[in-house]
């Protein structure tokens, strides 16, 4: 099954959105700034992505300038931040089964489905 991890607010996840529903694949939907995703769904989409918790992190968001930047964080430290806060997490997220892709730009997305 296909999740997407998606804020329908975020142009780019809207983008992802629309690429899944014309690719006719079924697919989930995760509204995660209103279903909180928790630490350990946090850290087991980052072993999807292979990525580092800090290249997951909307650095231009106005919480991560006024709370985050220029502080020295531990990886836990930004899961933390970013289940506190997930409007600070990259989006959207797409995972097909043992595959996951940011959708920055929207076409990355085709490279997993």
């Amino acid at each position: 099954m296909i999740t997407i991890y998606h804020n329908p607010r975020c142009s780019k996840s809207r983008e992802g959105f629309s690429l899944l529903e014309n690719s006719g694949k079924d697919f989930e939907v995760i509204k995660y700034m209103d279903e909180l995703i928790s630490e350990e769904k946090l850290k087991n989409i980052l072993s999807l992505l292979g990525v580092n918790p800090i290249d997951l992190v909307r650095k231009g968001e106005a919480i991560w300038k006024s709370d985050y930047k220029g502080k020295t964080l531990t990886d836990s430290q930004l899961i933390k931040a970013m289940v506190k806060h997930p409007k600070l997490i990259e989006r959207p997220i797409v995972i097909n089964g043992k595959q996951a892709v940011i959708g920055r730009p929207p076409t990355n997305i085709l490279e997993i489905i």
